[in-house]
């Protein structure tokens, strides 16, 4: 039996062949008019096989093993999509077109060795663990020496600063010298460079491959031959790496497990570092989940014992933690008489930030709205710039002089006067990263001011570039978005200030307060790293929120305490298990209508303790004309959810199909946000 990607297909399709095929063989095999790969999945005889096509192309690559058979046969259930479709997903797609003769060269292939030993002179010896770190590594140690038995996972609390990534080194050294394979998840692409760095310095590059989206299809597929013929010792990837076959697997880590990222939003909707957790369950190695913030889940897990928590609370080389201030927007003293210029930020930062330029030192400026302003504003009859196609503003971008909706990509160049009553004076609202640092710039004429987002980095080794300049100090003054809030070591920056982090406080999204708290401890986190001290500015409007009071005194577990009884109370995760059904459609009321059967549907289950919720529509309703809509269901327990929701499917389907060329729809299991 060979399963095809999901086309709308339960279970596998068969075919035959002359001899028995090995369980995880890949193949090619027809398919209507084409061939596409597939995955043995069983093998058995046939006494008649008449009507079946036969394989096509048996790839000379060893068979997918029973554990990574297992792990995406158990989830393609979880998270209620068709085996084949997870499957094929997690397989390169260059599969599909690579001959038997590429595979078995690129198989005889070596990894390059030049790199790893440029890294290696340059390399320091490795760092001796402080008493916490080597308590860390201990205790995964006596469970890469427990092999054959259940593994509970490690959950490594951990400061920012406080060495993370050297017990990371250091538990990968010790699974490497019992012959094993070693994962490594991140959940960025911007965070595997330097990691990368770390590990190859450490290891050697010749051992590591990384699995990540940014990489082109020859090169993915390289490295996934690389990890599945044992070649390769240690895959450092994001999301999609936690479905590598790793045919030694001995240890997963999953840096910032915390971060929404690990959730993909399309697609399958799996959670890597829940899948990361089932295939170290499954598998009986190791699992290490490293953040300085956790997710309320693995807190909970934690304080119920399901985890082991480990706690590194002192920075590395006795460091001091950054300090903390508030400054509330609503009591800056505006300046007063002609030609008094409003400051873009609290005058006091702004000193602040000069005289650390004068020490040769670094401020980091978190702005979380890319573009240099949210929208363009007619002064006369109060137009805004609203995408045609969605329902949010286009951004004007001032470098390329056009407005641009980040959620549809439509562009076009900025109107020279207003569309709707033809006044010239239109105006930007509000600012971006692009305005900030432009505003920074000009106010500290002296200071060398970097622009840092997702708009700066789109050309290839951009990113790489902009960090290179950071950390030869090249730079004083680093303006970005969340990409550099997290992960990186920025050994002179001694401030860091967010600016404007209130609009997350009031968000619908249940986790955004979870969010907020993260991102602000590790924006936080990179002052003061080398010592001497830092120190954390926050422009916000609302200085006595809760939530600031606990961040001013970084106590996440006084801040944990709080969200998870408010959790609890609500009925909401970890206390309950959620699934979204999505659905867009050109008409609006399309989508509306098929959630509204669908809830219907999943009512006259009779499913225990459940509750369907009625559809409503999305927090951004509209996206490249495409009305959106979705429904929850909640249940009190996962088991209970994933036994309605594999009853409610055929219903889901069987509807879909009366809305087929209609609208497009998604169940979401575990839903990130709502």
């Amino acid at each position: 039996m060979a399963t095809p990607q999901h086309a709308g297909l339960e279970g596998a399709l068969d075919y035959c062949h002359g001899t028995a095929l090995a369980p995880g063989q890949l193949v090619r095999v027809p398919l209507g008019r084409r061939e596409v790969l597939g995955v043995v999945w069983a093998s058995e005889e046939l006494a008649d096989a008449e009507g079946l096509k036969p394989v096509g192309t048996l790839l000379p690559l060893p068979p997918l093993d029973s554990a990574w058979r297992a792990l995406v046969q158990f989830a393609a259930g979880y998270y209620q999509r068709g085996l084949g479709e997870f499957a094929l997903a997690a397989l390169p797609s260059s599969l599909q077109q690579a001959t038997v003769e590429q595979l078995q060269r690129r198989l005889a292939r070596p990894l390059p060795k030049a790199k790893a030993r440029a890294q290696q002179e340059a390399a320091a010896e490795s760092p001796a663990l402080n008493a916490a770190q080597h308590a860390a590594v201990a205790a995964v140690v006596a469970q890469l020496d427990a092999p054959g038995t259940a593994k509970q996972p490690l959950l490594l609390w951990g400061v920012t600063g406080s060495g993370k990534t050297e017990v990371y080194l250091n538990a990968a050294e010790r699974a490497l010298e019992r012959g094993g394979q070693v994962l490594v998840l991140v959940p960025e692409i911007n965070l595997t460079p330097q990691l990368e760095a770390r590990f190859a310095a450490r290891f050697g590059a010749e051992r590591i491959v990384t699995l990540h989206s940014g990489l082109t299809p020859a090169l993915r597929l390289r490295h996934w031959l690389a990890a599945h013929s044992g070649q390769a010792q240690l895959v450092l990837g994001t999301r999609l790496a936690v479905l590598a076959s790793l045919p030694r697997l001995a240890l997963v880590v999953v840096d910032e497990e915390h971060d929404a990222s690990f959730k993909a939003q399309d697609g399958a909707r799996q959670s890597a570092r829940d899948l990361a957790v089932l295939r170290a369950a499954q598998a009986q190695v190791p699992v290490l989940l490293g953040s300085a913030t956790p997710s309320l889940e693995s807190w909970h897990n934690a304080q119920t014992q399901r985890y082991q928590r480990l706690d590194l609370r002192e920075r590395v080389n006795a460091a001091p933690m950054p300090r903390i201030r508030l400054l509330d927007v609503k009591q800056q003293v505006k300046p007063s008489g002609p030609g008094m210029a409003q400051p873009p930020i609290a005058p006091q930062l702004l000193q602040a930030i000069e005289e650390r330029r004068a020490r040769g030192e670094q401020s980091l400026l978190l702005l979380n709205r890319r573009g240099y302003a949210p929208v363009l504003q007619c002064g006369a009859c109060a137009w805004k710039s609203g995408c045609p196609h969605c329902t949010a503003w286009r951004v004007f971008h001032k470098s390329d002089r056009t407005l641009r909706c980040h959620h549809c990509g439509f562009a076009d160049p900025v109107p020279r006067r207003c569309p709707d009553c033809g006044n010239a004076d239109i105006a930007p609202v509000g600012r971006g990263t692009e305005r900030l640092a432009e505003q920074i710039a000009a106010w500290l004429p002296e200071a060398r001011v970097l622009q840092l987002d997702a708009d700066t980095t789109r050309a290839v080794g951009s990113l790489e570039t902009a960090l290179a300049k950071v950390h030869a100090g090249e730079v004083d003054v680093l303006v970005g978005t969340q990409m550099i809030a997290k992960g990186h070591d920025f050994r002179r920056v001694s401030l860091v200030a967010a600016l404007n982090p209130d609009t997350m406080l009031f968000s619908s999204d249940f986790r955004a307060p979870e969010r907020l708290f993260s991102l602000l401890l590790q924006a936080a986190g990179r002052a003061g790293r080398a010592g001497g001290g830092g120190e954390v500015w926050i422009q916000t409007g609302q200085p006595k929120h809760p939530l600031f009071q606990a961040l001013t005194r970084q106590d996440y577990a006084g801040f944990t305490a709080l969200q998870l009884e408010e959790r609890q109370s609500a009925g909401l995760p970890p206390y309950a298990s959620l699934a979204l059904l999505r659905a867009d459609a050109k008409d609006e009321a399309a989508g509306r209508d098929f959630l509204a059967a669908c809830a219907l549907a999943g009512e006259q289950l009779g499913a225990g303790d459940l509750m369907w919720y009625p559809p409503v529509p999305h927090p951004i309703a509209k996206v490249a004309n495409q009305w959106r809509w979705q429904m929850l269901v909640e249940s009190p327990q996962r088991a209970v959810l994933q036994r309605a929701l594999k009853a409610w499917m055929p219903e889901v389907l069987r509807l879909a199909r009366q809305h087929r060329g209609v609208l497009r729809w998604a169940v979401d299991v575990d839903p990130s946000g709502i």
